[in-house]
């Protein structure tokens, strides 16, 4: 491959050539496959739709916070700076991103929006399979592309019934950033997940009038650390045996740890902690204040959402409550249907059917949709150590 002119623009290099190998995504998993696709002597282009790196973690909330312990969450060849503290902040990681970025000279084209990967026409000698179409109406032909645009890539809002009626303000929880725009208001967080709690006690905390959190599904709880032992060293040790013996160990340590809030309606799951992760891809939510929240009455549980009309929010016990602002912490779509649905590569849900190693298809593969109790980042991690072997190898493969 040879050299491109390259121009630099607020850390981002622009191509003006283009590279047989490319990667979808500048967050951790993009950046970690990048930097091990150069060990391997591919050093790819990563193309972001953000004006820099890390896109949706600088789009986190203020008091976001890494949930798995800084020693145990680097990424391949650079691990995160020990200034960073235990639980690195969002501006942390960050600015973790940017330097891992520069410390293995990845190049990174930013403000760049993949909208669909497609078949190349087959010519002879040029060895490319597929062509990248980005939303700037570019075609870039490549031999090899890797996908790694992550879990948290497209807002997810449900399709409540009333919700073109609803009067108050509404916003997906990527749209939150500190309770002072909520001051004096009644809000409504919609989701009781990590992000939806710690919004939840965010706004309880920082002057919202009344704050309600709806619960459609009671969520596994445990605390971040307890006598100093994190949570997430836990679950590394645990995240390969079987639910059967996990679940159970798991609801023990929760009675003994976090406090009854079946009286407050958050009752105890009757699913097994283990056993979620597996069968939802749903991680345990991690108490940093929400527990305290709801017990001292910053944080009210209300059901589920199931409706708007005018200024009331509808609930599923049949009740209703004024709000003058929901925030919907609904999660995330991956949002690879319109970028890969039509190759075959994708299950009904939208997952891909192969990821985090060898390639979905010739000359394509997926990084970065695992959930496990190992944490995002050691498992963005070992998953770029195998990928990119694999990518050199597919690469080396098949017609040139």
């Amino acid at each position: 491959m040879g050299q491109s002119a390259l121009k630099t623009r607020g850390g981002i290099v622009d191509m003006d050539e283009s590279r047989q190998v490319y990667v979808i995504g500048g967050g951790p998993a993009g950046l970690a496959a990048a930097a091990e696709l150069g060990r391997q002597g591919l050093p790819p282009v990563v193309l972001e739709r953000g004006e820099q790196v890390g896109t949706s973690w600088r789009a986190g909330y203020d008091r976001l916070r890494l949930h798995t312990v800084r020693g145990l969450s680097g990424l391949p060849g650079f691990g995160i700076p020990r200034a960073a503290g235990r639980w690195p902040s969002r501006d942390a990681v960050v600015d973790y991103l940017e330097r891992y970025r520069a410390r293995h000279e990845v190049e990174v084209r930013g403000r760049t929006e993949v909208e669909r990967i497609a078949a190349a026409e087959p010519q002879a000698g040029d060895g490319n399979r597929w062509v990248i179409h980005t939303t700037a109406g570019e075609r870039l032909p490549a031999r090899s592309v890797v996908v790694a645009t992550g879990h948290a890539h497209t807002p997810y809002v449900p399709d409540w019934p009333g919700l073109e009626s609803y009067t108050g303000q509404l916003r997906h929880a990527r749209e939150y950033r500190n309770p002072v725009p909520y001051a004096g208001l009644d809000v409504l967080v919609a989701g009781v997940g990590n992000s939806g709690s710690e919004i939840a006690a965010d706004l309880g905390e920082g002057g919202a009038r009344r704050v309600w959190i709806a619960v459609r599904t009671p969520p596994q709880i445990v605390r971040r650390d307890l006598a100093g032992w994190p949570a997430h060293a836990t679950g590394i040790l645990v995240s390969r045996l079987p639910a059967a013996l996990v679940d159970p160990v798991a609801r023990l340590q929760r009675r003994l740890s976090i406090p009854d809030l079946t009286p407050y309606g958050i009752p105890v799951p009757e699913d097994g902690l283990l056993s979620r992760v597996r069968r939802a891809g749903e991680v345990p939510l991690q108490d940093v204040g929400f527990v305290a929240a709801v017990r001292g009455g910053k944080v009210t549980p209300v059901a589920a959402v199931t409706g708007f009309a005018g200024d009331k929010v509808l609930l599923a016990d049949g009740s209703a409550i004024v709000a003058q602002a929901v925030i919907a912490a609904t999660g995330y779509r991956r949002g690879l249907e319109k970028m890969a649905g039509h190759l075959g590569v994708l299950d009904q849900s939208g997952m891909p059917k192969v990821h985090g190693g060898p390639p979905a298809a010739p000359g394509l593969f997926f990084l970065g949709y695992t959930v496990s109790l190992r944490g995002m980042l050691r498992d963005i991690a070992a998953e770029a150590r195998r990928v990119a072997p694999a990518v050199a190898r597919d690469y080396q493969s098949g017609p040139r």
